[in-house]
């Protein structure tokens, strides 16, 4: 038995809509052969461009054809979704400033900065377990501390809990709970505002679209909007204050990411060459993981997009993964690295490449719609690789 495949659900959106597949096949610009293949499997939905597409002209939400959330059925490979319960009531406990907990002492700033610091190097571990589990008391902490403090102290918490919400946003969304990802931007953009430095609106503005990025479907024009106003409110300071060039470079990569899931090549091409100007070594602001060996996996991962398997591989060869720092970036690396092979039908090569992203975060990988379905590409597809991918299959959760 397996579980439900993207094509499936396409299949059930499409029904549910009252649509023919010769009415999908018009609205989308395909043939009606694409999509009888795309719903019984036989074509990969395996590009997110494809399944943003699908889901604008179905007029539905990414989850529903991603399947996400996913629930595993051992606690270490549940990567984070115990927390989201806990993450959620939080949330909406900050949101409400008259709230107080008399039960919890208040933590002191230095205790916070130690909390948050060691919650981002768990971000960028991607051990989103251990994370779930210290996430809601984090977001308890820092709010009640930031409600309670005034002046220079008030600003310094203020500029920390835009950190914990940003962990908060990238922890709900890659779990696929893009509702409650919301809350934590909305939470990091009023936030910001009260500081009024540009670093901190801008690092929001960098959450808002990742929220819209994994949202899909229509979202995707909201995302690209806010990356390019991001990037124009910051033009002025790029070259003259590191950070800001950093947040003005990250914010292309979002662009970047956003075009190529538009369909956008030359967009797509603009903003890597001007995220690759300004990019440094190495350096994480603001948590964007901004950095040339980043920007190298973006080039990656947006030909993946662009359905540019071959442009794709090249560019793999290129990217210096030993200097990425974060295992989070290096995963996704192998990902993106095992589905532009999966293109090509190198499925022996792909399956090696997902096992390695496998070993650096098994329940991250877990919990990756793109994984997921390369898996189910794979076993449908039979090659001599399919006891092993079997096995990888089991272990996600996809058959039984």
């Amino acid at each position: 038995m397996t579980s439900k495949t993207a094509g499936e659900r396409v299949a059930r959106a499409r029904k549910r809509r009252g649509w023919t597949q010769r009415q999908l096949a018009d609205a989308l610009g395909y043939s009606v052969s694409w999509v009888s293949q795309a719903e019984r499997g036989a074509i990969p939905l395996d590009r997110f461009s494809v399944l943003d597409r699908v889901a604008d002209v179905l007029g539905v939400e990414m989850v529903e054809l991603t399947g996400q959330p996913y629930r595993h059925g051992t606690p270490d490979l549940d990567s984070g979704h115990n927390g989201i319960p806990a993450l959620r009531l939080a949330l909406q406990r900050a949101l409400m400033p008259t709230y107080r907990d008399p039960a919890r002492a208040p933590r002191t700033l230095a205790e916070l900065r130690t909390e948050v610091t060691a919650a981002e190097d768990l971000r960028q571990a991607a051990n989103f377990t251990a994370l779930g589990g210290i996430m809601p008391a984090l977001v308890d902490d820092v709010a009640a501390a930031l409600g309670a403090a005034e002046g220079q102290t008030h600003d310094e918490l203020a500029a920390l809990f835009v950190r914990v919400c940003h962990i908060a946003r990238v922890t709900s969304d890659l779990t696929g709970h893009h509702d409650l990802a919301w809350t934590a931007v909305e939470l990091e953009a009023r936030t910001a505002e009260t500081l009024g430095a540009p670093a901190p609106l801008a690092a929001a503005s960098w959450d808002l679209c990742g929220v819209w990025l994994h949202a899909g479907g229509d979202a995707l024009r909201s995302a690209r909007s806010a990356a390019i106003e991001g990037i124009d409110r910051l033009e002025e300071h790029v070259g003259k204050d590191a950070e800001l060039s950093a947040l003005w470079g990250a914010l292309h990569l979002r662009a970047a990411v956003t075009s190529s899931r538009l369909w956008a090549e030359a967009d797509v091409r603009t903003h890597l060459a001007e995220a690759a100007r300004v990019a440094p070594a190495s350096g994480n602001t603001w948590q964007t993981q901004f950095n040339a060996p980043n920007v190298a996996l973006h080039a990656l991962e947006t030909a993946v997009e662009l359905g540019q398997p071959n442009d794709a591989l090249g560019l793999s060869d290129r990217v210096p993964v030993d200097a990425i720092s974060s295992t989070e970036r290096r995963t996704h690396y192998w990902t993106c690295r095992a589905r532009s092979l999966a293109m090509v039908h190198q499925d022996d090569a792909a399956l090696d490449a997902l096992l390695t992203a496998e070993r650096l975060a098994p329940a991250h990988v877990h919990n990756r719609p793109m994984a997921r379905q390369l898996v189910m590409d794979l076993l449908h597809r039979g090659k001599r690789s399919a006891p092993p991918v079997r096995q990888l299959a089991r272990r996600m959760g996809l058959t039984t």
